[in-house]
């Protein structure tokens, strides 16, 4: 007869196993273990800190994940988020907000300084002076992207200089690529499941993010929602100025390729039920085909009170973990349950912060480059 190890049913016991069971095994890892994975799993279940470093050894994280899930599989996603404490909510900073206007509603995107400070600062700039006002949507390309800019502007392809729209003060017209950051000194919660795309994968302040520990480098990932800077065929020649919203799905092979700045936290709709353009790409034909963009302004510039009060669940919390757990571990419709996650699934839940909840305000030094 051959003896399955304890760390071996741990990864293969299915959630839906009665409590006694989870409990004895539990017990039967501990003594095999010795003290060393009793305190992992002890913290494991009364987590002081949240585990964002990847140091963590693999083994441990895969026997201590069904434990986890095993405890929170009667809670839903919606009871997790629902009964989130304040603290694990974070407050949008006004400087990273912009509030973009179509006549079909609002698109509130929130920009990531961490890893575009130049793009973040143009763009900044580019709000404060209106740049986009009047300006237009040009592309819409089904499962794809949605693009916006100036439909007067040089097109690269056809070589036909436009006469674009000047940039207001304090904006520049060049701008270095920002494609990824230093993974050093980055807080970056990383996810146990595998990426086909990157050796690591996770979460930064709610933003999707890959990272490669071979190259010491990490970049914000293409999900649906992310808002990458337009580019040329020079890598530098993005400005911010032309912006696309991924619609479809996760076009990660982008990755790497484009400078990423942020993401639309709330109304997408949008952005994604647009007429899609007939032309090359996706692009509009015909100048009444565009869709006008009212006008895009940055949620600083606004009185306090006519400011979006959106908070982001954080990702380097228990609660975020519990989260992870139950979109992993699937119950009750589900027939078979995944067993898996990863960071284009496992999007950062975005809510208005409740009237009655004041939390203290903490503005990275990022936001104020």
């Amino acid at each position: 007869m051959k003896t399955v190890s304890p760390a071996l049913l741990v990864t293969t016991l299915p959630v839906s196993a009665p409590k006694t069971t989870w409990v004895a095994l539990l017990t039967a890892l501990t003594l095999a273990a010795g003290p060393a994975w009793s305190a992992e799993a002890g913290a494991a279940a009364t987590p002081t800190k949240p585990a964002t470093k990847a140091t963590r050894p693999a083994a441990a994280r895969a026997a201590v994940a069904p434990a986890s899930g095993a405890s929170q599989a009667a809670r839903s996603s919606a009871d997790i988020i629902a009964t989130a404490p304040a603290a694990a909510w974070r407050d949008v900073d006004p400087d990273n907000l912009l509030i973009m206007t179509l006549p079909q509603g609002e698109a509130l995107i929130e920009l990531a300084p961490r890893f575009a400070p130049k793009h973040a600062q143009n763009i900044r700039a580019l709000a404060r002076g209106g740049y986009w006002d009047g300006l237009a949507i040009l592309r819409v390309q089904d499962n794809y992207v949605t693009q916006w800019g100036d439909p007067d502007a040089d097109d690269e392809d056809t070589g036909v200089k436009g006469k674009s729209k000047p940039f207001p003060a304090g904006a520049e017209a060049h701008l270095p690529a920002e494609f990824d950051v230093p993974l050093k000194g980055l807080p970056l919660t990383v996810l146990p499941d595998v990426d086909g795309w990157a050796p690591r994968a996770g979460h930064v302040d709610g933003f999707p993010v890959a990272a490669n520990p071979a190259t010491g480098r990490a970049w914000m990932a293409h999900c649906y929602a992310t808002v990458g800077a337009g580019r040329g065929n020079d890598v530098d020649s993005s400005t911010g100025a032309e912006l696309y919203v991924v619609i479809g799905h996760a076009p990660r092979g982008l990755d790497l390729n484009i400078t990423v700045v942020g993401r639309v936290l709330k109304g997408m709709e949008a952005l994604s039920a647009l007429p899609r353009g007939t032309g090359r790409l996706g692009f509009y034909e015909k100048p009444e085909q565009r869709q006008p963009i009212t006008r895009v302004v940055l949620a600083s510039t606004l009185p306090p009170d006519q400011r979006p009060p959106l908070q982001v669940l954080r990702t380097d919390t228990p609660t975020w973990q519990a989260l992870l757990e139950a979109r992993r571990h699937r119950g009750g419709w589900f027939v078979h349950s995944p067993e898996h996650t990863e960071i284009c699934t496992a999007a950062a839940p975005v809510r208005t912060r409740p009237t009655d909840v004041k939390l203290e305000k903490i503005v990275s030094p990022e936001s104020k480059r």
